[in-house]
């Protein structure tokens, strides 16, 4: 396993852990950084104390060596005993003093020895096995008729105790800040993150349902503002997708209906206890091989008008159609002929539009089925051209349309009178004036025409 997965393996999976890394990270790097700046600066300035120091002792033990005379001579005071501890004193290169706890070849005395050969000021720590550092400096004493040399140490073990103290304080201190960083920032990155996850939670829940709730931009900061405006535009596609596929679903259910009931009657009248002919077993094979291939037309329609309009939505159709054989075959087609009576009426033989044969069957079947449901006695399906466009009539004899109900006529799932004893769910009028809109045409009503009713489609030429 490469060092790259393992280090994305052990990143945060969470934004909010990611950030809350990022800046430990972060305040870990700085830290490190002012940490040791700060233990250099304070161990330098240590440094600097226990020299200051010497050079106080060098200057108190100067005050006791006299060299005016030919000869270096040690005073006598009542400070000797504070005086003689750490402190070598030397005329020129020969030891006059030392401390007494300390011998001839110890390593204090030999660097005192170098020290005062050097006949300048000088300063050097000495390491001792097993002991603690030594600083020893040295002053130079030049009289008129011999020189001196005052060498003083100091044990270094408090200023190191201090300055372990102070470093230990410091990671210690650097430890508590770093923990309250993570805390922190966690507890500030969550709270700036949960109106964004329960932003997802609607989300999530209006989308489930199509619903007409959106977060809009009022009183919201400026980057959730932005989100908010991204979500609703997104919901509102969701919402057209579900619209369309419940609208899809209703009309394949309704335009489905008329030829799954003939199958039915059919399969119902073939199994009666009578045995059949030959020629009626072909009849019935015939009736819902019909059927079959009607509800195969219908799903390859209504689909493909769904997938171009949801890949183009401003496409239109091609075909070409003669309308008057497809208006004939319609006619014929029903089952009504004993109680109605459907014509079609057309100035020329030939006329054609410029859409599909199974679109424009599509478009005139929900008018002449609910023509043929209200008619009492005829239905006239009447067919001519204009320039630029065909256009066609359903009129029936029926009780026409209410005028109360007038608007609400293409509406999906609107009904004039859903207890008036007819089958259907009021989705045929919505799909034959969506159709015939996908085309460039129109299906309109005439709320002139008295009596029945007189539905009006209009297509483009072909």
């Amino acid at each position: 396993m490469t060092l790259d997965r393992v280090l994305r393996r052990l990143a945060p999976r969470t934004l909010r852990g990611r950030l809350s890394l990022v800046a430990l990270t972060t305040a870990a790097l700085l830290m490190t950084v002012l940490t040791v700046a700060f233990n250099a600066v304070m161990d330098r300035h240590l440094h600097h104390q226990a020299n200051d120091e010497l050079r106080n002792r060098a200057a108190a033990v100067a005050t006791t060596v006299d060299t005016s005379g030919p000869r270096v001579r040690v005073l006598e005071t009542a400070n000797d005993g504070l005086l003689d501890a750490n402190v070598w004193i030397y005329a020129g290169t020969r030891l006059l003093e030392k401390p007494p706890s300390t011998t001839a070849g110890s390593p204090l005395t030999q660097t005192a020895d170098r020290l005062a050969a050097h006949r300048a000021p000088a300063c050097t720590t000495v390491n001792a096995h097993g002991q603690q550092p030594v600083r020893l400096c040295s002053r130079p004493l030049t009289g008129r008729h011999a020189n001196a040399t005052v060498v003083t140490a100091l044990d270094l073990g408090p200023y190191r105790s201090s300055a372990n103290t102070l470093l230990l304080g410091s990671l210690i201190l650097d430890a508590v800040m770093l923990a309250c960083t993570y805390l922190l920032t966690r507890l500030a990155v969550g709270g700036a993150l949960r109106p964004v996850r329960t932003m997802t939670d609607q989300a999530t829940q209006w989308s489930a349902v199509g619903s007409d709730e959106r977060f809009g931009t009022n009183e919201h900061p400026a980057e959730l503002a932005r989100l908010g405006a991204s979500l609703d535009a997104l919901l509102d596609r969701i919402r057209t997708v579900l619209r369309h596929e419940q609208q899809l679903t209703g009309e394949l259910s309704h335009e489905l209906r008329t030829p799954l009931t003939r199958i039915v009657m059919e399969l119902d009248w073939w199994r009666r206890a009578r045995p059949r002919s030959e020629a009626e077993t072909r009849a019935t094979h015939e009736v819902i091989a019909e059927a079959t291939q009607s509800m195969r037309t219908i799903c390859d329609t209504l689909l493909d008008e769904a997938r171009e309009n949801a890949l183009n939505p401003s496409s239109t159709a091609p075909g070409t159609t003669d309308v008057v054989p497809v208006l004939d075959r319609l006619v014929q087609g029903l089952d009504t002929q004993d109680r109605v009576k459907a014509t079609v009426e057309s100035e020329t033989a030939v006329l054609e539009a410029g859409v599909a044969p199974p679109l424009l069957e599509r478009i005139v079947s929900p008018l002449l089925a609910n023509a043929v449901r209200y008619a009492r006695s005829g239905v006239t399906v009447s067919a001519r051209g204009i320039p630029g466009a065909v256009l066609i009539d359903v009129v029936d004899d029926g009780p026409g349309v209410p005028e109360a109900f007038a608007g609400d006529l293409f509406q999906p799932g609107r009904r004039a009178d859903g207890d008036d004893g007819h089958d259907g769910a009021g989705l045929g009028l919505p799909l034959a004036r969506r159709l015939a809109r996908a085309v460039g045409g129109e299906v309109s009503h005439d709320p002139g025409h008295n009596p029945g009713a007189r539905f009006m489609v209009s297509l483009p030429a072909g």
